[in-house]
């Protein structure tokens, strides 16, 4: 199974039905006068929330979406059928943005969410609507409209609540093992997870939250060193981050300046991200003598300032993670309940989420606008520069 977070689509809404010219025409009536009935809307294209879905990989094979247009009217003032609008399912979490305008047209956050990217045409009247006292048989009728056709480009983010972040092999997919029922792939050696993978932590029967594992980024990630961009993005809906750190690398390398490293690169890659909540998460605490601990971390922490929470555990051992999560929890619940009952919280949220939107529209505004060339619209060469996708083998 293949993982896609971006996608170019075209969709067309139907065409609305012609207005009928026709007049009434029956035995014993030989000037019955006009009856011509209107033509039927066009149907429109929608998108539909969908949380079964995790991939934008069907867009890749399927890439012009066209709504059914409406019949045209017929005598006896019949009118034509409306065309059936065209329901299209996309997972939740996808920015839909036009192509063309670089308009950000709606954000998918809900499963069931509808949102109309493209609207139908409308009928066209027929005769009998320009009857009048001094025309009494008219010949005059209007065409059905053309439907909407646009060119839009799907960008899936994951949801959750919390998000790792890290170099590669830093021990982000075994922590999320080692707290949830999800099972990323685990290995010693770097890049490992090649796609965000999504874990629900649950500390009781109603206490839970989502947790996000991004793959691995390297320097350079915010300037698209890697998959760095398309990787970095998707911690952009979390509300927390949680920076994880291998305090003993197998290659020897400063824990301090790989913190530094990543550090630099969110702030490089979306100030408002930077602004988000971080908590520095030294793992595998396993793999030094139980005499060393905790002088290791007063250095590493004493090294970069740092001056939020810090927890020290060891994943593969699950040796402190459950105060980690705990505390994840809290600072959530604590989260919801200010913006709930502080409105001045609650605007200073939205604000974030602006400020990032804003960016990430930036960001797709800077890299079409470097790839966009002159375009034959029956010509699928326009979505080559889609094709990221990596091979990814889910275990049942």
């Amino acid at each position: 199974m293949q993982f896609l977070d971006e996608a170019s689509v075209i969709v067309e809404a139907g065409n609305g039905g012609n207005g009928c010219l026709s007049f009434r025409r029956e035995k014993y009536v030989p000037k019955g006068g006009p009856d011509g009935g209107d033509g039927g809307h066009g149907g429109s294209v929608q998108l539909i929330g969908d949380d079964s879905l995790n991939t934008l990989i069907d867009f890749k094979y399927q890439r012009f979406y066209k709504a059914e247009n409406g019949r045209p009217g017929q005598g006896r003032q019949m009118s034509g059928r409306a065309g059936d609008d065209l329901h299209v399912k996309v997972p939740v979490g996808t920015t839909v943005i036009d192509e063309d305008t670089l308009e950000v047209i709606a954000d998918v956050t809900e499963a069931g969410q509808v949102v109309l990217v493209a609207q139908g045409g409308r009928r066209g009247l027929g005769n009998i609507h320009f009857k009048s006292s001094t025309n009494r048989a008219p010949r005059r009728t209007t065409p059905g409209t053309d439907g909407e056709r646009r060119n839009l480009r799907f960008e899936m983010k994951v949801m959750a609540d919390v998000g790792l972040l890290g170099l590669p092999n830093a021990g982000k997919s075994t922590l999320i093992r080692a707290v949830s029922a999800a099972k990323p792939k685990v290995a010693n050696y770097p890049f490992t997870t090649l796609v965000p993978n999504l874990g629900v932590v649950k500390l009781g029967l109603h206490e839970h939250f989502v947790m996000a594992d991004i793959p691995g980024l390297i320097e350079g990630a915010s300037e698209g060193a890697g998959l760095g961009l398309r990787f970095l993005k998707h911690l952009t809906r979390t509300r927390l981050l949680l920076h994880v750190v291998d305090v003993a690398p197998f290659d020897e390398t400063d824990p301090v300046e790989s913190a530094r490293a990543i550090a630099r690169e969110l702030e490089q890659f979306s100030p408002a991200l930077a602004e988000r909540p971080r908590w520095l998460v030294l793992n595998k605490f396993d793999l030094l003598a139980e005499d060393e601990r905790d002088a290791r971390a007063k250095e590493i922490v004493e090294a970069l300032g740092w001056e939020g929470p810090v927890f020290c555990l060891s994943a593969i051992s699950q040796d402190g993670t459950r105060p980690l999560v705990q505390a994840a929890y809290r600072w959530l619940d604590e989260q919801q309940r200010l913006e709930y009952e502080d409105e001045t919280a609650r605007a200073r949220e939205q604000d974030m989420r602006r400020r990032m939107e804003e960016e990430a529209v930036a960001r797709t505004e800077a890299r079409l606008g470097r790839k966009r060339k002159p375009r034959d619209e029956d010509d699928d060469d326009d979505f080559d520069d889609d094709d990221y996708d990596v091979e990814v083998e889910y275990a049942p």
